[in-house]
């Protein structure tokens, strides 16, 4: 039988994505935390045919700071890159992807 889920706390907001992806140079995306608050341990994935899989670690992202991803070998057509950060407020991983 089916039934309603209640929501834990039905006045908590969602949780906005911090990220702003700039792309006017599609092989150096830009990406810029948006959020008032750090983003911690922040790493950056995609496939890359040269390595296969490219990694890429920032560390802490504080607020307003811009970042330049490198897409220099990859199919800008097919890429898709993945973001991985932990939130200080709550220690979660939160995972995010964009294409250019």
């Amino acid at each position: 039988m089916l039934r309603p889920v209640e929501p834990t706390d039905p006045r908590a907001p969602a949780y906005r994505v911090p990220w702003q992806v700039c792309r006017d140079d599609l092989a150096h995306p830009v990406v810029s935390n948006r959020s008032g608050e750090p983003a911690d341990f922040v790493r950056i994935f995609h496939d890359d045919p040269a390595d296969r899989a490219s990694t890429q670690l920032w560390g802490q992202v504080l607020p307003g700071e811009r970042m330049e991803v490198c897409l220099c070998s990859a199919d800008l057509d097919e890429v898709v890159v993945t973001i991985a950060w932990f939130r200080p407020h709550d220690g979660l991983e939160y995972v995010w992807r964009f294409v250019v």
